[in-house]
């Protein structure tokens, strides 16, 4: 099975080359491609995980379509079919996994949502007993359901880890009505969607979504609800009080936990079990999601 690694489109400036996504100039657009690298503690990893990109691209695509309706995106065509004719030629490196978007101006901050306490929240709750400065209850475990779900913004890093700051850090950042308008979608977008994949059998802990201006519009940009961005647990199987089975890229997070790995460049290599777990797990998470397999 082979994989995208690096994306070459010679005749298109390219902009960014980030852990995941290459990101060209085309027109007055721009030209997403994910590709199948694989991040984990801040290190892109020697080998990528086949087809990944294109599991990305088609969840993000999957929840743009399905929030449409109230929440304007960026998207302009995700299909290779949809693109102009010249850049067809570039179809081995494009097809299912690239989309043209408008430019937007784009807000300097991640908008996150927690409906659960978990990973980074999960150790700053250990430390403080509080989240992003937000106070929670004593006593509670890790993977518990919050009472209702929490924003907890941060902000973006081209390299290194993001860094969780509190709301009151991002009005500083944007201002005060823009933050509030960003906190309110962001849980709006959470809540439905949550709804939605619990129907399905699956728990989305927390989220992360990117933001931005076009024509002065408040529109989501980047992707949206996939593994790479939130944590998906099985509900059949959760139980607060630990770490939970996942479809997402904690899977390969354990596994560089495991052999105690110091998280410090170079990262190991991934055995071939890895890396075909992983992928059958976001295979199976888009399935589940979309109803349908790749394209």
């Amino acid at each position: 099975m082979s994989a995208v690694v690096e994306t070459n489109l010679p005749q298109l400036e390219l902009l960014a080359r980030g852990k995941v996504r290459d990101v060209y100039a085309y027109e007055d657009k721009i030209l997403f491609i994910a590709t199948d690298r694989i991040s984990a503690f801040d290190c892109i990893l020697p080998q990528p995980i086949p087809n990944k990109g294109k599991v990305l691209h088609q969840i993000s695509s999957f929840w743009f379509e399905w929030s449409r309706p109230w929440v304007k995106n960026h998207l302009i065509a995700d299909r290779i079919e949809d693109f102009p004719a010249e850049l067809q030629e570039f179809r081995d490196q494009l097809a299912g996994r690239s989309a043209l978007v408008k430019r937007a101006e784009m807000f300097p901050v991640e908008c996150v949502a927690r409906g659960y306490i978990s990973g980074s929240g999960w150790k700053d709750y250990g430390r403080s007993g509080a989240v992003c400065g937000i106070p929670l209850p004593a006593g509670m475990v890790e993977s518990e359901q919050l009472k209702e779900a929490i924003f907890t913004p941060a902000t973006k890093a081209d390299t290194g880890h993001d860094e969780n700051i509190s709301f009151e850090q991002m009005i500083d950042i944007i201002g005060h009505e823009m933050s509030h308008r960003l906190r309110d979608l962001t849980l709006e977008i959470y809540s439905r969607a949550a709804a939605f994949a619990l129907e399905k059998g699956i728990v989305i802990a927390d989220t992360k979504f990117e933001f931005g201006l076009i024509d002065g519009e408040i529109v989501l940009c980047d992707e949206m609800l996939t593994p790479d961005s939130s944590r998906f647990w099985p509900r059949a199987e959760y139980k607060a009080g630990g770490a939970q089975p996942s479809f997402d890229k904690q899977f390969v997070r354990d596994y560089l936990e495991s052999i105690h790995w110091d998280k410090t460049p170079p990262p190991p290599d991934l055995p071939n079990e890895i890396i075909t777990g992983s992928l059958d797990r976001y295979l199976e998470i888009l399935e589940i999601l979309t109803g349908g397999g790749l394209w």
